[in-house]
């Protein structure tokens, strides 16, 4: 099954160099019978082959011995590979490198990889039993879409028990925005939008019902997404010059490529400016900007440089 994804033999013969080999060859025929993709396969193998290495400096020679490596290995590689990397990262890669070894790990002593966890319950049921009928009669939602939900508002009910407030009825509009303040800095741009629309239907939801007395949904101000926001205003200088020593003088096409990106960096035409061009001819006659008229063009011939 490893020949499947590692087409080096090399790489097949140190997989299978390590003491682990056996229980990581059965993980990989497990994913593959469960679909998981060729990259999932691909970045995991090395980590379990990494923590069979570990674990056997350690003096682990069996998989029941090595369970008690897990958490030391884990945390070695994070503080190698990210220590300045904020705690919500650190912890993100924790879960990267101890999944696929806890599956391993379980798959060999139990018979199965994925350990079977109960159904959360939805967030605040006791006082808002009718919120998740709603999201599914009324909204008609989908249950991945209802599962953010559930995952979102988690977050505000943990936050509310941490503050000591017990009570949907005990909301009030600066504990929204304080909530909103210390979580927002750690969501991106897409997910703070939808967290906010999502808080924001709930406690509509609560004052349409009277769990709450008072409109808190109007206190969110929904995040504004520009269309087209991320893309760079412009390029470094440095970027300039590597663009330009890109360009080959010695041709005509050189010489006019080189002389048109002159002209995008110092004038800011756009491309439809640089592809309408004219050049008048000692003749007076008008020809487009191709290059063999270049060759002939004494200023752009002295701006190469030849």
């Amino acid at each position: 099954m490893l020949e499947n994804y590692f087409l080096r033999p090399a790489t097949v013969d140190r997989v299978r160099a390590s003491w682990l080999a056996p229980q990581i060859e059965g993980y990989v025929e497990w994913m593959n019978a469960h679909g998981y993709r060729d990259g999932t396969v691909l970045r995991q193998v090395p980590v379990l082959c990494q923590f069979g290495d570990f674990a056997a400096q350690n003096g682990a020679r069996a998989v029941a011995s090595a369970v008690v490596h897990v958490g030391a290995f884990c945390l070695r590689r994070v503080t190698q590979f990210s220590p300045t990397k904020s705690p919500e990262i650190q912890q993100s890669r924790l879960k990267f490198f101890r999944g696929p070894i806890q599956q391993v790990l379980r798959l060999a002593l139990e018979g199965h990889a994925k350990k079977v966890r109960r159904p959360k319950p939805f967030p605040f049921q006791a006082e808002a039993s009718g919120f998740l009928s709603y999201l599914q009669e009324e909204r008609g939602l989908r249950p991945r879409t209802i599962s953010i939900y559930a995952h979102h508002l988690g977050w505000f009910d943990k936050y509310l028990k941490q503050v000591g407030v017990r009570a949907i009825g005990e909301i009030f509009p600066a504990l929204v925005s304080s909530f909103l303040v210390d979580r927002a800095p750690v969501l991106g741009e897409e997910t703070r939008r939808d967290f906010c629309a999502q808080l924001r239907v709930f406690l509509r939801f609560c004052y349409r019902e009277r769990i709450i007395h008072e409109n808190l949904s109007a206190t969110i101000e929904m995040p504004q997404i520009y269309r087209l926001a991320r893309l760079p205003r412009s390029i470094t200088w440095d970027e300039v010059r590597r663009v330009l020593e890109r360009v080959d003088r010695r041709t005509a096409c050189g010489r006019r490529d080189y002389a048109l990106l002159l002209m995008l960096v110092t004038y800011g035409f756009r491309a439809r400016h640089t592809s309408a061009l004219q050049l008048t001819t000692p003749g007076g006659k008008r020809r487009g900007v191709s290059p063999h008229v270049f060759r002939h063009y004494l200023p752009f011939r002295t701006m190469s440089g030849n």
